[in-house]
């Protein structure tokens, strides 16, 4: 480990050879010790490679541009949750240049994804990609799609999925979708769900976007995990 990461680790968090840490390399976690700890450079020694906790399942969440502070924590508490992928996009009704000024925004997200997999000791990084348009996101091939939907019309989440006819595996691929602070128009929703994405509720209040996201995969991580 080299540079701010290896000062952080010497100045900060007073790291000494032979200390043991939890290290991966983005697809295996290993216990390791420290073998070389100087203001630049920390150097592990493998001892072993620990058993990977199995899957529940490949969760990509598709977030409807919106205020970046929120969408900060958004991206923090996905990570903690064990989301895959993180696609934001620029709804009809995001504000208008959020999703030019997000291009910027890029480097900061994949920071805080790293930060929070790193406090959850995920052994997989997150995906966090630029911005695209609603267009580029509507027939993403998914196993399973879940558009969540103020409406009070929409029915619960866990019938929606009940109702699609299939027992949960491992190997599915999730994808989840939310709409901006403004809501969904009624071409998006209509556009979604002709493209097989099926509007499903998290209940009778009206929730921000984020708190949304953080609800939508807690209750996917209780259904496949179960």
């Amino acid at each position: 480990m080299t540079g701010d990461d290896a000062e952080h680790l010497v100045r900060v968090l007073r790291a000494e050879v032979g200390q043991r840490y939890e290290i991966s390399d983005n697809q295996r976690v290993y216990v390791a010790e420290i073998e070389v700890a100087r203001k630049a450079v920390v150097s592990f020694r493998v001892i072993e490679e620990l058993p990977q906790t199995p899957r529940a399942a490949e969760v990509q969440l598709f977030a409807a541009l919106f205020k970046f502070d929120r969408f900060e924590w958004m991206v923090e508490k996905a990570t903690e949750l064990g989301v895959d992928t993180i696609q934001p996009f620029e709804a009809v009704r995001s504000e208008r240049g959020l999703r030019e000024a997000s291009k910027k925004r890029v480097a900061r997200w994949e920071r805080i994804a790293l930060e929070a997999s790193q406090q959850s000791r995920r052994a997989r990084l997150p995906a966090v990609k630029s911005a695209v348009r609603f267009q580029d996101i509507v027939r993403t091939e998914l196993g399973v799609r879940l558009l969540l939907d103020e409406a009070s019309s929409a029915s619960p989440v866990l019938d929606v999925i009940e109702a699609a006819g299939r027992k949960p595996e491992p190997q599915d691929l999730i994808g989840l979708v939310l709409g901006p602070e403004g809501g969904w128009t009624d071409e998006e929703k209509a556009e979604l769900e002709e493209a097989g994405w099926r509007a499903c509720s998290l209940g009778s209040t009206v929730l921000r976007a984020e708190t949304a996201a953080i609800a939508g995969l807690s209750v996917i991580n209780s259904v496949w995990k179960r």
